[in-house]
């Protein structure tokens, strides 16, 4: 197992999805611990689904936040999908009835427990039986549309917690060094601050391209902006407070373009909610 450097990226870290806006009443979405045993690897299982049949099709934005997860419809157990880490915020078109339930890993530890390289999954989302068909196999013979949240939670931590069991994690804690060094600073840090313990640039390159997915920057911008997300500043802080100069940015409009590029809206009509 890691030693305190791999348990600290929870501590320092929390991928933040935002909840549905208050006025659509008839789609909710929440998030679930996974076993403890769990959570160093699993941030979190979540659930998004209609209360209601909607009376036409549902546009879901989901914000960037540096991991990686696996989602599937508890209607359609067919198909499940893996999402990479993506740069910019993502839009799916769903249909007027859905129950997606998926499973959000901290960043690099999809690569650790599965051996895939990040980098071949970011930005797009791809069929789980592609990547991992065990999974997927897993995922169409253990759910069904009727399961409570606990029976939901209960199938997904044995399944994880086996698999746990049977491999041999081999962490770089060079990795692990410098990935908490840029999550204690918020991802206001400079790749050459960022790079050391006896490691270059470019082979501290090679590991977050493998394991998180996306290059030192792009993965700093965004721990940037989800700690901006988990402020919750007012429009009015953010207009007196200068908030975007205490997450690395030099003037506003460079925060704007890109909070809009990571959430799809500028900060004002966001926190205008």
């Amino acid at each position: 197992m890691f030693d305190k450097d791999f348990r600290n990226i929870r501590t320092y870290f929390a991928p933040s999805q935002p909840s549905i806006k208050y006025g659509d009443k008839s789609v909710c979405y929440s998030e679930m611990l996974p076993n403890p045993i769990l959570q160093s690897y699993i941030y979190c299982y979540w659930e998004l689904k209609t209360i209601d049949k909607l009376t036409e099709p549902f546009i879901y934005r989901v914000v960037a936040d540096g991991c990686i997860d696996i989602y599937f419809d508890l209607h359609f157990l067919s198909e499940s999908y893996v999402m990479g880490f993506c740069k910019k915020y993502t839009e799916f078109p769903l249909e007027n009835r859905f129950h997606y339930i998926g499973v959000r890993f901290l960043p690099s530890m999809f690569t650790n427990l599965f051996k895939i390289n990040a980098s071949s999954l970011s930005n797009q989302f791809q069929l789980v039986e592609n990547v991992l068909p065990k999974i997927s196999n897993f995922i169409k013979e253990n759910f069904d549309s009727n399961f409570t949240n606990y029976k939901i939670c209960k199938q997904l931590d044995d399944f994880f917690i086996d698999e746990l069991n049977k491999i041999d994690i081999d962490s770089d804690q060079r990795l692990y060094k410098n990935l908490e060094l840029i999550l204690k600073s918020n991802g206001v840090l400079s790749i050459e601050e960022s790079v050391d313990f006896g490691i270059s640039r470019r082979q501290l390159s090679r590991l977050f391209e493998y394991y998180v997915g996306t290059n030192i920057k792009s993965f700093c911008k965004v721990v940037q902006f989800q700690n901006i997300l988990r402020a919750k500043p007012s429009k009015q802080s953010l207009r007196q407070s200068k908030l975007f100069y205490d997450y690395g940015y030099y003037d506003q409009s460079h925060f704007i373009k890109d909070f809009k590029n990571f959430c799809g809206v500028t900060p004002s009509k966001f926190y205008n909610r």
